[in-house]
């Protein structure tokens, strides 16, 4: 497990330090607009959190022996299906709470932009961590790995790069 860990969060390591980097291009607009502050770690950690419990569900079904990578496998459509639900639920009172956190910092944007940044990044990056998860768990069993051990690191640290990309695309959008 140690052959494997060490290099692979090496690796992950410089993919942090790049999020980082277009963290701090961005720091301006976030300066300014309190309410996309506040939904930049949220971001991070609920797309952590949602690949977290996609990959334990996926690596479960596989050592199960149900785990198969198609479209039409009920088990898969049914974890991806909540994943999803639970992501667009939790961006929506993320961009609630953060308007209003925002608003009492004496932040100017409207809930309706607030809600929309967060619920429109959410939802896509919830629907990137179902395609990671499953890439992810397939590759690491495919490659001989325990999906157990691999695959929640390289998920939430992939999903907090693209993330914040997400997020920053969409604020490009809507502001």
């Amino acid at each position: 497990m140690v052959m494997t860990m060490v290099p692979l969060l090496a690796a992950l390591s410089i993919l942090q330090m790049v999020s980082g980097s277009v963290l701090e291009a961005f720091e301006q607009v976030l300066l300014t607009n309190p309410a996309l502050l506040i939904l930049v770690p949220v971001q991070i950690g609920t797309a952590g959190n949602l690949g977290s419990i996609m990959c334990s569900r996926l690596s479960t079904q596989l050592h199960l022996g149900t785990f198969e990578l198609a479209l039409d496998n009920p088990e898969v459509r049914s974890n991806s299906g909540a994943v999803l639900g639970l992501g667009i639920t939790v961006f929506s009172l993320v961009g609630i709470a953060a308007w209003a956190i925002g608003r009492a910092l004496g932040g100017t944007l409207s809930l309706v932009e607030v809600l929309t940044i967060s619920l429109v990044s959410g939802t896509l990056l919830a629907v990137f961590v179902i395609v990671v998860s499953l890439v992810a768990v397939s590759t690491s069993y495919r490659l001989g790995y325990n999906p157990d051990d691999t695959t929640i690191p390289v998920v939430t640290n992939v999903c907090d790069i693209t993330g914040v990309l997400i997020l920053f695309a969409v604020i490009s959008v809507v502001l």
